[in-house]
């Protein structure tokens, strides 16, 4: 993997070279990783790259005004979220099926987060922040936050070490090391140009109709996102932006 600089920019812009074969992503709820990263997922599938995805929740209390009971809405959103990871090339899904809005960073998520990475065996983690964005609350949700903590545990030292839930050892899942994290950051210290893959994150969004049905400004808003990413970045007028923290995690 390398990271390429134009002369202008102030933050490295991602370029595929090849070496970057597998990816999981850990997110909290359907619709997280439309909202953060589906532009960079677009893109690692259009270069043949193999990109998985686990949800810990199944957003079974998402949507304010839904009359469903939970167990509905959460069929609901998983159907959502298998049709908008379609729209971007991925199709394998782990739903952890945690209560939404009750996650913390226990013991039990980190071997089930753990389980999924022996299990897809990828080069990079995908997450979110286990740090709060005091500038934008709503990146902050309480399970955001623990699911990126719980991520990050998982990734060291749980899955790369024997040791560490040994039931999984036992049930044939070996350990795997992950060499980095991107970290999906309002502090980013690289980016990936989406300018070119932006439909197909807006068509994986908008298969997400309970949550954003009603949302007649849902493209204005992800290109003002896109927009703000890129400049902040040094990128040209009119690109749109994805931005991560990486980690070295080996």
């Amino acid at each position: 993997m390398s990271k390429k600089k134009s002369k202008k920019q102030s933050l490295p812009i991602f370029s595929y070279d090849g070496t970057l074969q597998r990816v999981l992503v850990v997110v909290a709820h359907p619709d997280d990783i439309d909202f953060g990263s589906a532009g960079t997922i677009a893109m690692l599938t259009s270069h043949g790259v193999n990109v998985a995805y686990c949800l810990v929740t199944s957003g079974d209390a998402g949507g304010d005004a839904s009359t469903h009971t939970k167990q509905e809405r959460a069929a609901i959103r998983e159907r959502e979220q298998t049709a908008a990871a379609a729209e971007v090339g991925v199709t394998t899904l782990h739903f952890l099926k945690w209560p939404d809005g009750e996650v913390e960073p226990t013991l039990e998520l980190r071997r089930e987060i753990s389980r999924v990475i022996r299990i897809e065996r990828p080069d990079v983690v995908i997450t979110q922040s286990p740090e709060r964005n005091w500038e934008r609350i709503y990146a902050s949700h309480p399970d955001h936050l623990a699911t990126g903590e719980a991520t990050m545990r998982a990734v060291y030292p749980d899955s790369r070490n024997p040791h560490s839930h040994p039931e999984l050892l036992a049930e044939g899942f070996a350990p795997h090391t992950i060499p980095e994290v991107w970290v999906s950051s309002s502090q980013p210290n690289f980016i990936v140009d989406t300018t070119e893959y932006f439909d197909k994150k807006l068509a994986a969004l908008r298969q997400h109709e309970s949550q954003v049905g009603g949302n007649a400004d849902l493209e204005k808003m992800l290109r003002e996102w896109g927009r703000r990413v890129a400049k902040e970045a040094g990128l040209g007028k009119g690109r749109l932006a994805e931005g991560f923290r990486r980690v070295a995690t080996q």
